[in-house]
Parts: C-alpha cells; structure tokens; sequence
C-alpha cells in the first residue's frame, strides 16, 4: 500500500527486454535500507524490487503490466514519481493508493493559472464513472484532488510544489498517465450494482 505522496524521483537507467520488462532505476533512497522484494511505486506502479546497486535498483515487469500502464512508454533517462511502500505508523498524507493501476489517461489540455497549472485528462471509458468532484485519484503515482468532472474529461490543478517535487513539472498534452481510481469509489460502485 502507498499514500501517492512521492518521495523521490527516479530516473530510467536501463531497459532489458527479456521474457518480461527488467529496469534498472536510479534513486536517491539509501538502497542499503531497502530489502530485495520490497514493492516500489514508480509512476504509480508497485513493482518488486529484484537488484539493488548503491544507488539503483532493478524491477521485472511482467507484459500485463507493461499492457495496463505506460510502462511501454519509458525510455532511457526518463524521469519517475518513486514512492516507498507505507509502513505501519507513516504519516497518510495523501489517500490509500494500491499501486494497481486501472488503466491510461490522456492529458487534453493544460493552462497556467497564477503558478499553478491547470491540466485536464481524459478517463478510459469504463472508469470515467469512478471519477467524482473533490474525489481523490492516483495519477503517474500521485495522489491528487479532481477539480470539476465532463464526461470522460476531469480537471486537476498542480501547485507549484507538486510541479518541483515530481514529473508533472514535465508533463505535456498528449502524454499518457497512469490512472488508478479511488478505492472507496471502487467499493460503492460495486455496492450499487447489487442494491
């Protein structure tokens, strides 16, 4: 489990296309403190950590990942959102995130407004559904408030902070981001398919 508050920002070292997806990832985490196995989040996609260097470590990705995800986008030097797994008394500063990601947003549209950037994604059409006003939503690994919903279409505004401490600094229309929806909307779907 993870909170979608990002800790580190991880660039892509290496891509090795074997059976599955190996990536070598560089990190600022002191990999001393981190044990082969344990789940990462990178651009909000838990993956299990399979080598550790002195500052990188390695993931398998599997080719049903790579197909749900923009995993399939990463390139050498590619920049990622990097969350450790939460621990037992953290601080839960932004929502339950589970690092299952749902599928891929579009971004449509970007303005600034003041410092902060106004940016608007396009929802698959089978979550468009989960995703509410002032509801809460994953994206590239990033828990975020959702602004205003159209359709298939929601708005997220980004404080400059946020732009300084991960990609959406970088993000550009066109760009296709990791989207997991909220769990609790998940839940109360499900919930009214049987009431």
């Amino acid at each position: 489990m993870f909170t979608g508050i990002v800790s580190d920002l991880g660039t892509v070292r290496a891509l090795d296309h074997r059976g599955d997806l190996r990536a070598r990832i560089a990190t600022s985490y002191d990999t001393a403190g981190i044990d082969m196995g344990a789940s990462i989040a990178c651009n909000g996609v838990c993956l299990t950590v399979v080598g550790l260097g002195a500052d990188w470590f390695d993931v398998d990705i599997s080719a049903e990942t790579v197909s749900k995800t923009n995993v399939g986008d990463w390139t050498e030097g590619k920049r990622l959102n990097l969350e450790r797994a939460l621990r037992v008394g953290d601080e839960l500063g932004g929502h339950i995130v589970s690092g299952h990601v749902d599928g891929v947003a579009e971004v449509m549209a970007m303005a600034d407004e003041g410092d902060s950037t106004r940016v608007t994604f396009r929802a698959p059409e089978a979550l468009a559904r989960f995703i509410a006003p002032k509801g809460s939503v994953a994206l590239n690994g990033t828990s975020l408030t959702v602004n205003e919903v159209a359709g298939r279409d929601f708005g997220i505004n980004f404080i400059p902070h946020t732009k300084a401490v991960t990609t959406w600094g970088e993000v550009a229309v066109g760009d296709r981001i990791n989207l997991e929806i909220d769990t609790l909307a998940r839940y109360v779907a499900r919930l009214q398919e049987w009431g």
